[in-house]
């Protein structure tokens, strides 16, 4: 079933679930999330950050996880400059927020034209290519753009790609990104902290979700797309 980010309340939860009870705001990474009411494995789930609203939590789970384990997968941290490709997007966004909170000195940022200024709100420099190799790449976006990552990291190992098995092949890490409770967890303190911006590009009714993935497919979201019951 289509939806892989969800945000709402408890309504009943598992004999051996300890950690949520009725009533809880929690937020979670699980399938079949374009539904009013959906069942999520606690191992996926976190309490909601109490900053976030719930269509802005909705946003966060999947592509926010993904940015973090690509960037904790490159060993980001203290000092680092930081690419990360398509850092307009769902995760990219996020990606260029978490680098910063992990330490990076300096975040690159690729993105069309008319997302650069968005770049520079998040705290990331607009690139078209870095003018000398960075500690760090990530891509997002797979094809050639894989094979640009590992041309701009000053060693491959440090080169990251979320959607490309072939980046292993040349010396880099592929990361698919998987469910964590703890992932959630760090990232709700991130955003309770004032540290994590949500960028929605758009709300839409469920009834519209087709609408919602043609928008995708045409490569014209900034941030996230949420829909809502």
């Amino acid at each position: 079933m289509p939806g892989r980010e969800v945000a709402g309340v408890v309504l009943a939860h598992g004999p051996e679930v300890t950690g949520f009870v009725v009533g809880d705001e929690v937020y979670a990474w699980t399938e079949g999330a374009y539904a009013e009411r959906a069942t999520v494995p606690a191992r996926a789930a976190a309490h909601k950050p109490a900053g976030l609203t719930f269509v802005e939590a909705a946003a966060v789970p999947r592509a926010a996880v993904t940015a973090l384990q690509a960037l904790r997968a490159a060993g980001t941290g203290e000092g680092d400059v930081v690419l990360i490709h398509d850092a307009a997007s769902g995760a990219g966004h996020f990606a260029v927020q978490i680098a910063r909170a992990l330490g990076a000195e300096r975040v690159l940022g690729t993105a069309p034209e008319a997302d650069r200024d968005f770049l520079r709100e998040l705290g990331a420099e607009p690139v078209e290519d870095p003018m000398e190799p960075v500690d760090v790449a990530v891509d997002l976006v797979g094809g050639e753009t894989t094979a640009a990552t590992l041309r701009e990291v000053r060693d491959a190992a440090r080169a990251v790609s979320t959607v490309n098995p072939a980046i292993a092949a040349a010396g880099g890490r592929y990361v698919p990104a998987e469910p964590s409770a703890a992932d959630l967890r760090w990232l709700a303190d991130l955003a309770d902290r004032g540290r994590l911006r949500v960028a929605l590009h758009r709300e839409l009714p469920l009834a519209e979700a087709a609408d919602a993935h043609r928008l995708l497919d045409a490569g014209h979201v900034r941030g996230k797309l949420v829909l809502t019951p």
